[in-house]
């Protein structure tokens, strides 16, 4: 068990402070630049630290339907640490300052063009959670304790790609990367590993 108490916060931030993320690249990516927050904030009453997905809403044009962790496109002159804050407010009503901020992990390339940050943020807060139902459907409060069981991801083969793609187990289904991938690198750093996701493929369904 992690409690959600400032111990658990010192030591996750220790975590991330060790974790070296992968150096950008010198030249401009054409990527398009994205950030998410992976979102820290108890599980329930009195128990475990647990992280926040989402589940997309139906009426979104891109991904929808799909889990997600909370983010987007960084807009213009915007750091990929004030996108995720932005959107974590815009997504679930949760403003959060940037002393919340734990570290971030190593970019991820998506199929899809994007180049996703993800930013660990502390939500003392969360009580206050209040999606907005234009972006969101459901939230889910995933307990650290279940992505650090062993069998919490596996690794298949597709024949469209030399990259094995990621799943996640939760609740009798499947989540893939990109939210697979960085949920599997935060899992990595928590347990004090330097573990690289990018070349982790996606489902063929989610390259668009």
């Amino acid at each position: 068990m992690r409690p959600f108490d400032d111990a658990t916060r010192r030591n996750i931030a220790d975590r991330c402070a060790a974790f070296a993320r992968l150096a950008e690249g010198e030249q401009p990516s054409a990527l398009k630049r994205a950030a998410v927050a992976v979102t820290l904030t108890a599980a329930g009453e009195g128990s475990d630290t647990a992280l926040l997905l989402t589940l997309r809403a139906s009426s979104l044009r891109a991904h929808r339907g799909q889990w997600a962790l909370p983010g987007g496109r960084c807009d213009e002159g915007e750091t990929p640490v004030e996108a995720a804050l932005r959107e974590l407010e815009e997504e679930l009503g949760l403003r959060l300052a940037p002393g919340a901020v734990l570290g971030q992990l190593d970019d991820y390339p998506t199929r899809s063009g994007y180049l996703i940050t993800p930013v660990v943020v502390w939500a003392a807060g969360s009580h206050a959670i209040t999606p907005n139902p234009e972006e969101v459907a459901s939230v889910h409060r995933i307990a650290l304790a279940t992505i650090e069981r062993e069998d919490a991801f596996d690794f298949v083969a597709i024949p469209e790609s030399a990259r094995r793609v990621i799943r996640f187990h939760h609740q009798g289904g499947l989540i893939h990367a990109p939210t697979a991938a960085l949920i599997y690198q935060f899992r990595e750093v928590l347990a004090g590993r330097a573990t690289r996701v990018a070349e982790l493929e996606q489902p063929v369904f989610a390259w668009k």
